[in-house]
């Protein structure tokens, strides 16, 4: 029978006590290790805790203790270890010290130790560091981290971003045939370029000489058509890039008087307001549209009928001024004419070599056996050839470049409007520029944030797990010994 009362009591001893962090403050009351006004003692203990470090040894182990941590009742007895070598000499025959500083920390621990006031102070700080402080600094640390990935996120986004920009920017110039260094003389640069480019297109114009012919006999044998078929290319293929005026009234113009290209200043500035309208905002934005029937022109003014001594009825006879002085590839009237004049012969040439593959058909063979030699002569290879004749200078004239050409031809203030275009693309990339500068230092500051939380996050720790073991010690020399776990400590 003792055997098994020893050794129930010995597992008894054995049998570890374990306690919820958040509860172990209600544990001490309910267990009386400690009473309700352990409160009303701490907030003297802490006045002459106040008053009793301002006068200290200098000792570096102090200057810990005191430094950075919550002062508790294990400090203040650390203290008091310390002030008996520091304060010897104050030691009389009774063994007691006269210091005043040995005196005060001496009390401070008394009060302390009178109800185990210092049980309810250790309890109600480690639930407080595990429960608030814990969670706060981690709180803020995982938003100075999340921050700064954020920051760095947006950061190449803007990098990335303005990266863009520019490269659309100049992208936009090679589109325009110029390098982008100085936009709005290279502009002008390419208009003074581009009478020589429309008289090489009036050129290969003359080339379409049997491409004329073929469509003007193929119309006249189907359709029996007495109409003039197709008369600008007819003209330019006779005459070339002449003057609109010799082909508004069939005569050589015996005086040419060109106008005067209106320079565009060199630059705008960025704070300038230079108005669009909705089809050139539509038109420098979306890059190129064609449609069938544009008119390639490009009029800025559609409405506008501006009359004055240059224009036709006030010129005296032979005298080609104004729109007349303009080649017919210049003049946006006769330009459009032509190409629509090309996108016809164009439609023709790709039906025809459509029906060309079809010749096996008898009824087809014998519909053109009465056709003139020009027709049945031809054959599909030589009619693709010519096709590609069309189409190549069709090309030439509705390309991007050259429609950009022709809007700096019309109105000079354009070269101003794509100047402020392709401007803003610069601008804001360099305002992304800047911002990506702007979220660097707010993610340094984050850093620094970081690497300011992070000490004390690690003191915390420290501080709130030895707590945890003072805690434990003090609890299981209360119950023999017993070991103590308390539960839910993790900072």
């Amino acid at each position: 029978m003792r055997n098994d009362c020893f050794l129930l009591q010995q597992n008894i001893q054995n049998l570890p006590i374990d306690i919820q962090t958040s509860k172990l403050l209600d544990w001490l009351l309910d267990r009386r290790h400690c009473n309700l006004k352990w409160q009303t003692a701490i907030k003297a203990i802490r006045e002459k805790i106040n008053a009793a470090i301002q006068d200290m040894p200098e000792n570096e182990e102090i200057k810990q203790l005191l430094s950075g941590s919550y002062i508790h009742y294990f400090h203040c007895r650390r203290i008091v270890e310390i002030l008996k070598g520091t304060e010897a000499s104050s030691k009389n025959i009774f063994g007691r010290y006269s210091s005043q500083r040995m005196k005060d920390w001496q009390e401070i621990v008394s009060l302390y130790e009178a109800d185990n006031v210092y049980l309810g102070e250790l309890a109600s700080l480690l639930s407080r560091n595990v429960s608030y402080e814990g969670p706060a600094l981690r709180k803020q640390l995982a938003k100075a981290q999340q921050l700064q990935q954020e920051l760095s996120r947006r950061e190449v986004e803007c990098q990335s971003s303005a990266a863009d920009l520019r490269e659309r920017y100049y992208a936009a110039c090679k589109q325009y045939g110029i390098t982008g260094e100085n936009v709005p003389r290279e502009l002008q640069a390419l208009v003074k370029d581009l009478p020589a480019v429309l008289d090489e297109v009036g050129k290969d114009a003359v080339k379409l000489e049997e491409q004329i012919q073929l469509y003007a006999a193929f119309t006249n044998f189907v359709c029996d058509w007495s109409e003039p078929i197709l008369p600008m290319l007819t003209f330019a293929q006779k005459k070339g890039n002449t003057t609109f005026y010799e082909w508004r009234t069939g005569k050589v113009p015996t005086v040419v008087e060109r106008p005067v290209v209106e320079e565009a200043p060199p630059d705008v500035a960025a704070d300038d307001t230079v108005s669009f309208t909705v089809s050139e905002v539509a038109f420098l934005c979306s890059g190129i549209a064609v449609e069938d029937g544009i008119d390639w022109g490009i009029s800025l003014e559609p409405n506008a009928e501006v009359k004055h001594p240059n224009t036709p009825e006030f010129c005296p006879d032979g005298v080609a001024r104004g729109e007349d002085a303009l080649t017919v590839l210049e003049n946006s009237q006769s330009r459009s004419q032509f190409i629509d004049e090309l996108m016809e012969l164009e439609v023709f040439l790709t039906q025809r070599i459509s029906e060309m593959g079809e010749e096996g058909d008898i009824v087809a063979m014998s519909q053109f056996q009465l056709a003139p030699s020009v027709i049945q002569s031809q054959t599909r290879q030589h009619v693709q050839e010519k096709l590609s004749q069309v189409q190549d200078l069709l090309g030439r004239l509705t390309s991007l470049r050259m429609q950009h050409l022709f809007m700096i031809q019309a109105s000079p203030r354009y070269v101003e409007r794509v100047s402020e275009v392709l401007r803003q693309k610069l601008k804001q990339a360099d305002i992304l520029v800047l911002k990506g500068a702007t979220m660097a230092e707010k993610r340094q500051e984050a850093l620094e944030e970081q690497s300011r939380l992070e000490p004390r996050v690690d003191l915390l720790a420290g501080c709130t797990r030895e707590l945890q073991k003072l805690i434990e010690a003090d609890i299981s020399k209360r119950y023999h010994n017993r070991p103590v776990n308390l539960m839910g400590v993790n900072i």
